[in-house]
């Protein structure tokens, strides 16, 4: 019974290690990025807000209706002064009576109405809120690449990492092989020492940096973790593997580059449109504005609290209505210039964002034609990398077989295991070169993300 529950409980561990344990690709992680960064989520909800605010925009063209309630307890009722002769024509002209008109309670109750009929600033209000909509969009879009772009980098990063790694442990299998045979020819008198001495220090620095390798793909997978918006301590693993051949085929173009797919130029785009209408709108400021209003309320006058009893009989017992309506003409006739020299800054301002185009477009330019000469000379360092890799190997299998036949030496072996760590380091150093440079020349062009 007791080893039936260690076996369950072991079980039981297994599959929720299992559960926290998840697996992805790298367009899988890409997805996982989208649905979970925070980043990517805070430029989501930006657009969000910007569709409610163009709302907001638009409800202040529709009629606004309000209603109110009001009670009025007077403490001291209103003094008003009266001329005497109104009462007594005899009385000097200059003399005045005190009068309280009025009873201690009153109350209102109405709505009112009000329709915007004619305004500049509405009018360019509602092509603002549509254009900062549409940047909002763009930098959804813009938040995307880069975050394609992070977790692509750190996905690629890791893959290299566990490439190495492996070569390491093929590496260090050899060298093994080889120790234990020149331990066992050292046993017997056929070689010093040192000779064994030289293999273990060649074997010790193996393992020293493939505990550093491993300790890199660790921080890679925790980079790549953050970039995706998962969990830090949760296993991942990745089921992508380098696929050379695929992912790095043939050179990149440098000429007929798009720079309106990039999200930055875009964006400045945007904002140009915004400060062109910001123009716009206050040379039109100059135009009146018109409104229409009206409003409905019924008031009563009490010398008592019960304002909702009503007499019709009763004059202090009724509510008697006010109603109007009206339209307003607002007149901007002279405001001190100040209109004026807004509207320079406003021409800076678009003078600035149209300069600001131009340097987005040559900085994309160099941006792109760089990134492609540097994936190009990488897909070269590549090849050649390749070579040097197959060449050290080669060599290195000679030089054992010499050994293995007595007429070589262990340090034409470290020297070839040595030709051979290196070249295999240079070699996956050009590949993740050439991934990076390819992501960051998709992007410099604005197709990293369709």
């Amino acid at each position: 019974m007791i080893k039936k529950l260690i076996a369950s409980f072991v079980l039981l561990n297994g599959l929720a290690f299992a559960q926290q344990k998840a697996s992805f690709s790298l367009q899988e992680a890409v997805e996982y990025s989208i649905k979970n960064s925070p980043n990517y989520s805070n430029a989501e909800l930006d657009q969000k807000s910007a569709v409610f605010r163009k709302k907001e925009i638009t409800g202040l063209g529709l009629p606004q209706i309000n209603g109110s309630i009001d009670f009025k307890d007077y403490l001291e009722i209103p003094t008003s002064l009266f001329p005497m002769s109104a009462f007594n024509p005899m009385a000097p002209a200059d003399a005045y009576m005190a009068v309280k008109f009025g009873l201690q309670y009153s109350a209102t109750a109405g709505f009112s109405a009000s329709q915007l009929i004619f305004s500049t600033d509405y009018i360019f209000g509602l092509k603002v809120s549509k254009e900062f909509l549409n940047l909002s969009r763009i930098n959804v879009q813009r938040t995307k690449t880069e975050l394609v772009a992070q977790v692509s980098k750190a996905y690629y990063g890791v893959l290299v990492g566990k490439e190495r790694l492996k070569l390491l442990d093929i590496n260090i299998v050899r060298l093994d092989k080889t120790l234990t045979d020149l331990k066992a020819y050292n046993k017997q008198g056929f070689v010093e020492q040192i000779d064994v001495e030289r293999l273990e220090v060649a074997n010790n620095n193996l393992v020293t940096e493939k505990e550093k390798v491993a300790q890199l793909i660790k921080t890679g997978e925790y980079l790549l973790k953050f970039q995706m918006g998962y969990k830090i301590y949760d296993e991942i693993s990745l089921t992508d593997s380098l696929n050379v051949t695929d992912d790095l085929k043939q050179e990149l173009g440098i000429t007929n580059i798009d720079i309106s797919k990039r999200n930055d130029y875009q964006l400045v785009e945007s904002q140009k449109r915004l400060s062109e209408t910001d123009v716009q709108r206050l040379k039109w400021g100059y135009l009146p504005t018109l409104a229409a209003y009206g409003s409905y309320q019924l008031n009563t006058q009490r010398s008592t609290t019960n304002i909702f009893e009503t007499d019709k009989t009763n004059a202090m017992k009724q509510w008697y209505p006010i109603g109007l309506i009206g339209i307003t003409l607002n007149l901007n006739i002279f405001d001190g210039m100040q209109r004026h020299y807004k509207i320079q800054q406003a021409k800076i301002t678009l003078e600035k964002n149209t300069n600001t185009l131009r340097n987005i477009e040559m900085a994309s330019q160099m941006e792109s034609t760089i990134s492609a000469i540097i994936f190009n000379n990488s897909l070269k360092t590549l090849e050649s990398n390749k070579r040097n890799m197959a060449l050290a190997k080669h060599i290195y299998e000679v030089a054992q077989k010499k050994y293995d036949q007595g007429v070589g030496n262990n340090l034409e072996i470290l020297n070839a295991q040595t030709s051979v760590r290196e070249s295999e380091v240079n070699y996956y150093n050009a590949v993740y070169e050439a991934l990076i440079s390819k992501i960051d020349y998709l992007k410099a062009t604005g197709n990293l993300v369709k």
